[in-house]
C-alpha cells in the first residue's frame, strides 16, 4: 500500500468511527470529523498532510 492509499484508509476509517462514537457516546465526536475534513482541505492546498509522516515512519512507500 502506498501513503497516498494510506491516507485515505486512515481519513475515511476516523470519519466512521467518529460518526459511530457520536450516535453512541457524545455529539462532540463530529469535531473529531470536522477536523478530519478540514485537514484533508488545507493539505490539498498547501500540501502538508501530518499522517503522510506517520505512514512514511511506518514504513509505507511513496505514491
Amino acid at each position: 500500500m502506498s501513503i497516498n492509499n494510506g491516507v485515505r484508509v486512515m481519513a475515511g476509517l476516523f470519519i466512521l468511527v467518529s460518526l459511530v462514537l457520536s450516535r453512541v457516546h457524545s455529539e462532540y465526536w463530529l469535531l473529531f470529523t470536522a477536523f478530519v475534513g478540514l485537514n484533508l482541505v488545507q493539505s490539498a492546498f498547501t500540501g502538508f498532510c501530518p499522517a503522510t509522516r506517520i505512514l512514511k515512519a511506518m514504513g509505507l512507500k511513496p505514491g
